[in-house]
C-alpha cells in the first residue's frame, strides 16, 4: 500500500521548537517593533523559512482583537489625484507591515455593508480619503473603537485625527504669484458641492485678495461649475465667456477643473498666459504634459501617507490621546500658464 503523507499546518510553536527559542520570541519576531535580539531574530527567521511557516495575521489580529488590515475609504478614483493618493497610501500601509482593505462608499445604502466588513475583519484602523464619504461612517467606526484618520477633510469629532495639505499656504502662493504677474481682476473656480479642502482653498484665496490686498482695490469673481472634473471646468469656461465676464488671474480648486477651464477658454480664442494666468491645485501627471503645462500647487502624497498611518498607530496604542491635526506643506510648481516672473508685465 502506498504511503500517504499527511499535510499539516506549521505553527509558531513548531518554529520555536526548531529555533530553540520560546513561543513568545517567535511572536515578537513577527510583530512590528517587537523586542527581540538580532541573534534570536535570525534563528527564528531561519527556522520559519526551513519549515515554510507563514504568519496568520488575521488570527494574530483576532487574538489581539485587531488584524493587520487597514480599511481605506475612497471616492471617485477617476480623479488622477485621488488615485495617486490611494497608490501612496497602499505603499505606506504595506511598508509598515499592514494590508489594505479598500472600499468606495458611493451612496448611503453601502454604509452598513462597509461598517460590517470593517468590523468583521477587525481592521486596525480606517483612513478616509478626500471626497465626501458619509460622516456617519466615521462615527460608526469610532463607536466600534476603530481608530480613524481623515485626509483633506475635517469633522467635529474629537476622537478622529486629520491629515491635510496646507490649503491656506497653497492659496497664498497662488495669490501672490498672480499678483506678481500683474493681475488685477481675479477669479476663483470651484464646483457645487465642493469638498472641505476645496472650500478652504477658496476662502483663503478670497481673504488674501480682498483683505490682505484691500488697498489695491482688486476685483474677485466667483465661478461655480455645475460639476467637478475636467468637463465641469470646460463648461464653466464656456459659460464664463458667454457671460462677457473677464479675469486676468484664475485660481482653480483642483487640477482637473483647471485643465478643463484652460481648454474651454482656448475654444473661445483665449490662451494662457497671453490673455490670462491660470493656477490649479494638485500636481497630477496630466498637468505637466505639454498641452497643459499648468502652474499648480503640489501636494506631498508620500508625506501625507506617512502621517496618516502614524496617526492610526498612535491612536491604536492609546485611544485617549489628544486629537492630531497634521498640516502637510505644499509648494508652487511654476509652468507655462503662469511662469516665473522675470520682469513686470
Amino acid at each position: 500500500m502506498a504511503k500517504i503523507s499527511k499535510k499539516f499546518t506549521v505553527t509558531a510553536q513548531d518554529v520555536a521548537t526548531k529555533a530553540g527559542v520560546s513561543r513568545a520570541a517567535v511572536s515578537r519576531t513577527f510583530t512590528n517593533n517587537g523586542s527581540v535580539s538580532k541573534a534570536t531574530r535570525e534563528k527564528v527567521i531561519s527556522a520559519a523559512d526551513a519549515l515554510g511557516y507563514q504568519v496568520n495575521f488575521l488570527a494574530q489580529g483576532l487574538n489581539r482583537k485587531r488584524s493587520q488590515l487597514i480599511g481605506v475609504v475612497v471616492a471617485r478614483l477617476s480623479d488622477p489625484f485621488r488615485s495617486s493618493l490611494l497608490e501612496g497610501l497602499l505603499a505606506e500601509i504595506q511598508r509598515k507591515g499592514y494590508q489594505a482593505l479598500v472600499t468606495e462608499v458611493r451612496n448611503p445604502d453601502e454604509l452598513e455593508e462597509t461598517i460590517r466588513r470593517f468590523t468583521q475583519f477587525q481592521v486596525s484602523g480606517v483612513i478616509v480619503t478626500s471626497g465626501q464619504p458619509p460622516t456617519q461612517l466615521v462615527k460608526d467606526c469610532v463607536q466600534h473603537n476603530i481608530p480613524v484618520v481623515g485626509i483633506n477633510r475635517h469633522m467635529d469629532l474629537p476622537d478622529v485625527d486629520f491629515v491635510c495639505s496646507d490649503n491656506e499656504t497653497g492659496a497664498t502662493l497662488a495669490a501672490e504669484q498672480l499678483i506678481a504677474s500683474g493681475c488685477k481682476k481675479f477669479a476663483w473656480l470651484n464646483y457645487a458641492g465642493s469638498t472641505w479642502a476645496g472650500v478652504k482653498r477658496g476662502d483663503s484665496f478670497h481673504r488674501i485678495i480682498m483683505e490682505k490686498h484691500a488697498e489695491d482695490r482688486f476685483a474677485l469673481l466667483q465661478i461655480e461649475a455645475t460639476q467637478d472634473g475636467y468637463q465641469g471646468g470646460r463648461s464653466a469656461a464656456h459659460e464664463f465667456c458667454r457671460s462677457g465676464a473677464s479675469a486676468d488671474g484664475v485660481f482653480c480648486a483642483n487640477a482637473q477643473l483647471a485643465c478643463g477651464f484652460l481648454d474651454g477658454m482656448r475654444e473661445h480664442g483665449f490662451h494662457a498666459p497671453k490673455d490670462f494666468h491660470l493656477i490649479g491645485f494638485d500636481d497630477t501627471p496630466l498637468t505637466a504634459q505639454y498641452s497643459y503645462r499648468l502652474t499648480t500647487v503640489s501636494q506631498d502624497i508620500e508625506e501625507t501617507a506617512v502621517r496618516a498611518v502614524s496617526c492610526l498607530e498612535s491612536r491604536g496604542r492609546d485611544a485617549n490621546i489628544n486629537q492630531r491635526f497634521e498640516v502637510v506643506p505644499v509648494k508652487l510648481v511654476l509652468r507655462h500658464t503662469s511662469p516665473q516672473i522675470r520682469e513686470p508685465r
